[in-house]
């Protein structure tokens, strides 16, 4: 990935942040944008750290014009983007008959409308690299879990707009796949959703195939990889980053999580990233 740009929504922490180490590290310039400016200063020393130069942007992905002055500032500063990866996302546990309106929406605006923000602001600089676009999914956009209609409603989306966009833009040469990370640790996500106590996580950990959570720089790892020339060929595709879990279904997320969290009303309040 050396000479290549590679811009990240909500990369400042958690698995995007790791997805641009893994950029970093093969030897890619990261443009970053969130809307947290101390956190996007904290994770541009991280990769800098790594030998990428680095442009990061205070921006909220549900506003295009936003996204549209990352993108020109990312440009000005590193050069076109190769690669288009849409991470930003919002989610938190709460049942259906909980959830408010308000926050449907917020999830909704952030993880699908902020995906095709980010896609449509790029599309220029990508068809001129033909380049690729990676979204960060998530298995409840594949199948029901309990407590998160509104991320698997706004995740089924991403994943048709993956799949629209492979279709459309592969004239252009522009290839677009999606990543579907498992339980991940050291992440927003995994402090949010996963039950509260040891002997629930141990049973959800010996319920993963591969009998361990993942990691970040797994999931980055993976990235790379569907964003490089090794994947040339790849296009419309859905990669689980998961270690086998998907293969169980979520019943038995749906055992362990904390009913309390189930039960949660949660309105327009979304954590910072």
């Amino acid at each position: 990935m050396s000479g290549k740009t590679v811009f990240v929504t909500g990369g400042g922490s958690g698995i995007n942040l790791g997805i641009a180490s893994a950029f970093a590290r093969a030897g890619a310039n990261v443009g970053i944008c969130g809307r947290n400016a101390d956190r996007l200063a904290d994770a541009a020393r991280t990769l800098s750290a790594l030998g990428a130069r680095v442009s990061a942007s205070v921006a909220d992905v549900r506003s295009y014009e936003a996204l549209q002055a990352a993108l020109a500032s990312t440009r000005g500063e590193l050069g076109p983007v190769h690669t288009l990866v849409c991470g930003a996302a919002g989610n938190f546990p709460a049942s259906a008959d909980k959830l408010t309106p308000g926050g449907f929406k917020a999830v909704v605006d952030i993880d699908l409308l902020g995906s095709f923000h980010a896609c449509r602001a790029a599309f220029d600089q990508l068809r001129e690299t033909r380049g690729a676009v990676l979204f960060v999914s998530a298995g409840q956009g594949l199948i029901p879990y309990p407590a998160q209609a509104h991320c698997g409603a706004a995740k089924a989306g991403v994943e048709n707009l993956m799949r629209n966009l492979a279709l459309e833009w592969g004239r252009y040469g522009i290839r677009a796949n999606s990543i579907v990370p498992g339980i991940t640790q050291g992440t927003e996500g995994f402090r949010r959703l996963m039950p509260q106590t040891e002997q629930s996580q141990e049973n959800l950990r010996r319920s993963v195939p591969l009998e361990r959570f993942g990691n970040v720089d797994e999931v980055g790892e993976a990235a790379v990889f569907l964003s490089s020339p090794l994947a040339s060929y790849v296009t419309g595709t859905t990669l689980m980053v998961d270690g086998g879990l998907n293969l169980r279904g979520s019943g038995l997320m749906a055992m362990h999580m904390s009913a309390d969290a189930a039960r949660q009303t949660v309105d327009r309040k979304m954590p910072p990233g």
